[in-house]
């Protein structure tokens, strides 16, 4: 495991993960540069952080190796994930805002002889894997970028670039200035509405572990896919427990699968009618929806050094800004 300084490069560093990557690079003395479009709120990053406010897609190659001057490690927290609805066909949507700038950002840090790197992915990518049945990649554009993602951001890696690839689950926490992501379901958890969900359920973590696993992958050097994550819940567990922090407990209800996939299906249509394709095909998601995606995270909490607790401060914290 390395412990010298790093200079590390964050690209995304204002986004939700970039921002708690940077805090915890800089907490660990870490020297951080930072690209992203946008500061959401003023004082956001610490003063000593080298902010550059540019589109990446903008940039030439040789602005980017200029990024790189002097840094040994860099955080890929950028792309697009499956919450976006883009135009038809969106494999190419995905492709273009996740596979090529990854590519491209890693073969690039190379050249300029940075030798770590971390590249923050989903857990998709793991249960395509370990459920061929289903085949996720397959069926649902996004996941299939994914998998494309790490794939051609290893091999730009080669043997010079030690890269870890996280495959994150759902996540909790804020960042001053942006909504966080649980928006649409907070508000229902508020509402007077019965709760009810699909059987099944997710690993969620908190976004500061997260971090640790960020900056754990540099530190060590760590070269591969690892999985973050803190508790395995099943969706009607979260639920519950979005309700309970919002002064609104009561059980929720599990909807028969058949009933799942007979409301998914109806949205995807109508995605289509306006020429709209999402980087999940809801017809067949249902299927991967009910199973359940839990993992265990102590593996790879003991290789990256990323703690574990706090969800339900990391949830209440989320819940607070809504």
């Amino acid at each position: 495991m390395s412990t010298d300084p790093m200079h590390a490069l964050v690209l995304g560093g204002t986004g939700l993960i970039g921002y708690y990557a940077v805090r915890e690079l800089c907490r660990r003395g870490h020297r951080v540069s930072v690209l992203a479009l946008d500061m959401p709120a003023e004082g956001l990053l610490p003063e000593n952080v080298e902010v550059l406010l540019a589109d990446l897609d903008e940039c030439g190659d040789d602005e980017v190796r200029k990024l790189f001057d002097g840094c040994n490690a860099v955080v890929f927290a950028l792309g697009k994930d499956d919450r976006v609805v883009p135009p038809r066909p969106a494999y190419e949507f995905f492709r273009k805002a996740n596979v090529e700038p990854a590519e491209r950002v890693v073969r690039l840090a190379r050249e300029c002889g940075a030798d770590r790197a971390v590249l923050c992915s989903s857990y998709f990518a793991y249960f395509d894997r370990i459920w061929p049945d289903l085949e996720l990649a397959r069926h649902h554009p996004y996941i299939r970028v994914r998998r494309e993602q790490a794939d051609a951001a290893l091999a730009a890696a080669g043997d010079d670039v030690a890269l870890t690839v996280l495959e994150i689950p759902y996540l909790f926490g804020t960042i001053p200035g942006r909504e966080p992501l649980w928006g649409p379901l907070v508000r229902y958890a508020r509402s007077p509405l019965p709760l009810l969900s699909a059987s099944g359920g997710t690993n969620a973590v908190a976004v500061q572990h997260v971090a640790e696993a960020i900056v754990g992958g540099l530190e060590r050097r760590y070269h591969g896919p690892a999985l973050v994550g803190d508790e395995n819940l099943s969706w009607n567990q979260l639920l519950e427990r979005l309700a309970a922090i919002l002064g609104k407990p009561r059980r929720a209800h599990t909807v028969p699968d058949v009933l799942v996939r007979a409301g998914l299906t109806p949205l995807h249509w109508w995605h289509a009618l306006q020429r709209l394709e999402g980087g999940l095909y809801l017809p067949e998601f249902a299927s991967a929806l009910t199973r359940g995606f839990y993992f265990d995270p102590a593996p790879y909490r003991s290789a990256l050094g990323y703690g574990s607790g706090g969800l339900d401060d990391a949830i209440a914290e989320t819940v607070g800004v809504l």
